[in-house]
């Protein structure tokens, strides 16, 4: 295999899955050299996505079916249209599925198994195919045929909950964030099921919810939850167990910063002028810090809001203590660091330029490729005549 060609090059997979988590995957998969498949819906006109806009990519003044959206997810695929629900569509899913090595579908539990495409029939068709199912809640429990959403994960899973300003509602994450992490954590299964498939020629189904990759990653608040069994305080931009961390005013805009011993909290307020607060009981540890919360937030916000922006962030820099900008996304896509980092992305179709997100990974002997545009619908129908449709 050439280095250039990613670290799964040859490896096939069938992508059933649609709107965000699934997509996440096997766009990721897909930058990693896999060839990807995406089957969409011809009576639909495909992945719900497609229509989530504006903003979409424009053929002259018309829209496309490029929107936002839909590119952020499905670049490195091909877009294949079939009917699940005909028998000519059902036959042509089972080829694929035959020569596949990974299938993942986000259907609805037993959604597939009227079609015949459940796990028992493909895995007696392709013994060795790894077969990721994402639901909401999972192929089990008491919930396992509720629909599920981001949202509904977000305020399921408890993160709402954290989320927002101390005396406001229950806040969502900015993006499908637990879409996204659903996504990263169906990678890394398919991959380790992968690597037991090469090893052993057996397959196996990976099951996984939405529901719960979100409670996997409340991490530390999730954890000290079990442990005390209280449910955690929401505090906005501050931090539950560090102090100072959080996001202070300053005498044109805010800047966050973000304290993690003693020793920088020292030099964080050397740098403030606030020199003396380490030297008092209430603040020289952070334990204390915490227990005195309320008092000690005044004193950092008044000596920040004092100071410029710049003048700010150069003092706690140069401190050694961890400050950053609080940027709009303009600015981000703007910024030196994002274009050095690859996170700027342009990808040619039909003429058009697709601006999209570069893959933060950055391996040094297999890098990631971006070899396919995010697709039109159905504008790799042809493939299925193929003997390999999923030959690069």
């Amino acid at each position: 295999m050439a280095a250039s060609e990613g670290p799964l090059a040859g490896v096939k997979v069938l992508d059933l899955s649609r709107i965000l988590a699934g997509p996440t995957c096997t766009q990721l998969l897909g930058d990693l050299g896999a060839s990807v498949l995406k089957v969409e819906n011809p009576r639909t006109g495909g992945d719900d996505t497609r229509q989530w806009g504006p903003p979409f990519v424009k053929d002259g003044a018309q829209d496309t079916d490029l929107s936002a959206y839909f590119m952020s997810a499905n670049r490195n695929k091909r877009s294949i249209p079939v009917d699940i629900a005909s028998a000519d569509g059902q036959a042509t899913l089972r080829r694929l599925a035959g020569m596949a090595d990974i299938l993942i579908e986000n259907f609805k539990p037993g959604g597939l198994e009227k079609h015949g495409l459940g796990w028992e029939s493909v895995h007696a068709l392709n013994p060795r195919l790894v077969y990721c199912s994402i639901s909401g809640y999972g192929q089990t429990g008491p919930n396992r045929d509720r629909p599920g959403y981001d949202l509904v994960a977000q305020a399921f899973g408890g993160i709402m909950s954290l989320t927002g300003p101390v005396e406001g509602p229950p806040m969502k994450v900015g993006v499908g964030i637990a879409d996204v992490m659903c996504g990263m954590y169906a990678t890394v299964g398919i991959l380790a099921a992968l690597r037991h498939a090469e090893a052993t020629g057996e397959g196996q189904r990976i099951d996984l919810a939405l529901v719960d990759s979100q409670v996997a990653w409340t991490i530390n608040e999730g954890v000290a939850t079990r442990l005390t069994g209280e449910a955690p305080q929401r505090r906005g931009n501050e931090h539950p167990s560090i102090v100072p961390y959080a996001l202070y005013p300053t005498a044109d805009g805010h800047v966050v910063v973000a304290v993690g011993n003693d020793a920088q909290f020292r030099r964080f307020c050397g740098a403030i002028g606030l020199s003396g607060a380490p030297d008092d009981p209430r603040f020289a540890t952070n334990p204390a810090r915490l227990e005195n919360r309320d008092a000690l937030t005044p004193l950092v916000e008044g000596a920040m809001s004092r100071l410029a922006t710049d003048a700010a962030m150069a003092a706690i820099d140069a401190a050694g203590v961890t400050v950053g900008p609080v940027q709009t996304m303009p600015q981000v896509f703007a910024s030196e660091q994002a274009r050095a980092r690859g996170l700027c992305l342009d990808m040619e179709a039909d003429g058009a330029t697709l601006p999209l997100i570069g893959n933060p990974l950055h391996l040094s002997r297999t890098p990631v490729t971006y070899r396919h545009p995010p697709p039109r619908f159905g504008a790799d129908a042809d493939r299925l005549e193929r003997d390999d449709p999923f030959e690069e």
